[in-house]
């Protein structure tokens, strides 16, 4: 629970100033064009320097950084919980980011050397991952609230009693091995690496208000694969590696993070398109709102700690995460017969029903399956891969979904729009329908996302297979 709460809050964290941004935009003066680094700059800090944070915890030690994570996030988030002016928040974020990117790896790491026995490993992973997928949501219902009964601020200072609750309970019951102090940090993989996906969460967040045939960002785009490219060229050379390309390597390993990915861009659409649905076209307050991402919550937790958890000790890990995607997907296409006048319990709650279901089913066996016979020396750069998948995931549906959704509205409006009194009407319908749209896309991604976790995804239920404790080989050449 001590490190389900520090990834809570981690996720949390991404999502819960959504409902607040309008205030603090209003206290803070904002302009339009520079109200998203509120967003971007935490996850650009967090995505980018993940891999970097994964391998400080494998040196420095997981419990160590884990603990330095929590007393850096809550003071990040004291500076911008009483920030004065929009710099000054926008460097908070950004320092909640770099404390978040070394937190997150940490705890999971901590959580894969702690829990090896398949029946208690399920059980730890079940509530880990009911946390991580429903963190999101919880940040809309948090959000919500604490915007509407107290203001903005204490979307931030909300993390304060989290992380001293976590510090307490760390020091208290969390053990973990020495870090390798020996070993040296790879200086230009960190270069190549972090900068590579900084460039390319960048590149996602400016394509969202910019377009995607934006010079700036064409230009990240192409930085990024530049660096990755060259990433990888320097791992396979360098005497300690950031990133040891035999983690990538193994297959089931692989179509874990490339699931996770996947499963969480169309996700995040849903996210995005059905905050603005709710408050925007049927008018919401911003505690409604929140309450209304309830269920999905609920279903996420019960698909992973009560079906999830109970079955991965006795089934194969895909068998789980096929039939996840597939509810995720039936959950995303019931979303795109969605109308301006849809009633929520027939029509809206039903699919967030299927969608936390099938999230439930498949981030557990992707978190557990993902680190799983990992050499403890690696476990934190697995763990920071795992979460990077989830991050870059998360900026690409934000950006590509929002830019299909807000290009069809535009379009179809402009083709409908004949007769002006009825204008109100006929941009409301168009937002609408690019929503569905935007959805259709999300329920094809998910969909791809359970061809890969049955094509990829081979290993056998952990009681049968290699124990979670005995180490992968940690050279495959």
């Amino acid at each position: 629970m001590v490190i389900a709460l520090a990834q809570l809050m981690v996720v949390l964290d991404a999502t819960i100033v959504n409902i607040a941004l309008p205030s603090a935009q209003r206290d803070l003066d904002m302009s339009d064009a520079n109200r998203q680094w509120v967003i971007t700059a935490y996850t650009l800090a967090f995505g980018g320097l993940l891999l970097l944070g994964g391998r400080v915890a494998d040196l420095v030690g997981r419990k160590r950084t884990f603990v330095i994570g929590l007393i850096g996030f809550a003071a990040a988030s004291a500076i911008g919980g009483a920030a004065t002016t929009s710099a000054m928040l926008f460097g908070a974020r950004a320092l909640q980011g770099v404390f978040a990117a070394v937190l997150a790896p940490s705890a999971l790491s901590l959580l894969t050397t702690t829990f090896t026995d398949p029946r208690e490993r399920g059980k730890a992973f079940g509530i880990y991952g009911a946390l991580a997928g429903s963190g999101s949501a919880i940040g809309f219902i948090v959000g919500g609230v604490l915007t509407e009964y107290l203001n903005w601020r204490w979307c931030l200072y909300v993390n304060i009693p989290i992380a001293v609750v976590a510090v307490i309970g760390a020091f208290a019951l969390l053990h973990d091995r020495p870090g390798h102090a020996d070993a040296r940090l790879d200086v230009p993989g960190v270069v190549l690496g972090c900068g590579g996906l900084v460039a390319l969460v960048y590149g996602f967040s400016e394509a969202q208000p910019r377009g995607w045939t934006d010079p700036l960002v064409l230009a990240l785009f192409g930085l990024a694969v530049v660096l990755l490219a060259a990433f990888v060229w320097w791992q396979t050379r360098a005497p300690t590696p950031l990133l040891p390309l035999h983690v990538i390597r193994e297959r089931n390993r692989a179509g874990c993070f490339l699931t996770m990915m996947l499963a969480v861009i169309g996700m995040f659409g849903l996210f995005l398109f059905m905050t603005y649905y709710l408050q925007v076209i049927l008018g919401y307050s911003p505690v409604r709102t929140g309450l209304a991402f309830l269920p999905l919550t609920a279903a996420i937790v019960v698909g992973s700690t009560q079906i999830s958890a109970r079955l991965l000790p006795h089934v194969g890990p895909r068998m789980l995460m096929v039939p996840g995607m597939l509810l995720a997907s039936g959950g995303m296409v019931i979303l795109t017969r969605m109308t301006v006048h849809s009633e929520y319990v027939a029509e809206i709650l039903p699919a967030l029903l299927l969608m936390g279901l099938g999230m439930g089913l498949t981030f557990m066996p992707v978190f557990s399956t993902a680190t799983a016979g990992v050499a403890p020396k690696d476990s934190g750069v697995t763990s920071a891969t795992v979460n990077t998948s989830q991050q870059v995931g998360g900026s690409i549906g934000t950006a590509l979904l929002n830019t299909i959704a807000t290009s069809t509205s535009a379009s179809w409006i402009t083709a409908h729009l004949t007769d002006p009194a009825q204008r109100d009407l006929i941009v409301r319908e168009g937002i609408v329908h690019g929503y569905t749209v935007a959805i259709w896309v999300a329920a094809g991604v998910m969909l791809l996302a359970g061809v890969v976790a049955g094509v990829m995804v081979t290993a056998k239920a952990p009681k049968h297979g290699t124990p979670a404790e005995r180490p992968a080989p940690e050279t495959v050449r």
